[in-house]
């Protein structure tokens, strides 16, 4: 069994919120996101891997510098995707000997210990090679799908599919999974680029697991505080 190891994808630019620094450096009362983020996800891992974009890196490291903190800080060299970015996992040396990973979006910052330890404690008994936090909401700009038997099959982002937002069950950006078989997953859907943008997209590793028998779980937990994420300042204004 392997180790458990934190993995933030942190490539955000931050140019669609108007900030001339990463979003993940954006502070949300008082603390940057991503410091918030280091601040939760410490015990599971004092030296997680950081994706960051080749403008951030520098003040990703000075943050951390300035932290005190140590991470093995690495370059998604241009916006190919986030499962581009989540596949420079294996450039980590936290790579060598990961069991499980927590994978989190650089831009949510109210992610709950509650949240976190029940997402964990259900993907360490269930037998689930993924397990992430969700939540039905009246309009989903993720969609996951399920059988008749309620198992996930799926998870689609309405701006590839062109699909109406609608009411449906969502993620958080918060994913707990098996290393081995979900990034040999994610490297076979390498080709299953988005014909419209040319990225190679992480959701869609979900219908890849799916097809191939592994088991995929959603549990349906999430805050409405959670679902929170850094696109535009606005976004946050309702916890100002």
């Amino acid at each position: 069994m392997g180790e458990t190891r934190v993995l933030i994808a942190a490539a955000g630019a931050g140019s669609r919120a108007g900030l001339p620094y990463p979003k993940t450096l954006h502070p949300v009362e008082g603390r940057p996101i991503l410091g918030r983020i280091l601040d939760l996800l410490a015990v599971l891992d004092p030296e997680p891997t950081i994706v960051a974009s080749p403008a951030g890196r520098p003040l990703v490291a000075q943050f951390l510098e300035a932290e005190g903190r140590s991470a093995h800080l690495l370059t998604q060299p241009s916006p190919t995707g986030m499962g581009d970015a989540v596949l420079h996992f294996d450039q980590s040396p936290a790579a060598i000997g990961a069991g499980t990973v927590v994978l989190i979006w650089g831009d949510i910052p109210y992610l709950s210990r509650a949240t976190l330890d029940a997402t964990l404690a259900h993907h360490r008994t269930s037998g689930a090679v993924l397990t992430f936090p969700s939540r039905h909401v009246d309009r989903a700009y993720t969609v996951i799908s399920r059988d008749a038997d309620g198992r996930v099959t799926g998870l689609e982002e309405t701006r590839v599919t062109g699909r109406a937002l609608e009411p449906g069950e969502r993620d958080i950006g918060v994913f707990v999974f098996e290393a081995g078989p979900v990034l040999d997953a994610l490297r076979t859907s390498a080709s299953r680029h988005d014909p419209s943008s040319g990225e190679h997209g992480f959701l869609q590793v979900i219908a890849r697991l799916a097809e191939r028998g592994d088991r995929v779980d959603a549990l349906p937990i999430a805050t409405q505080r959670e679902l929170i994420s850094l696109n535009a300042l606005s976004d946050l204004e309702t916890q100002a």
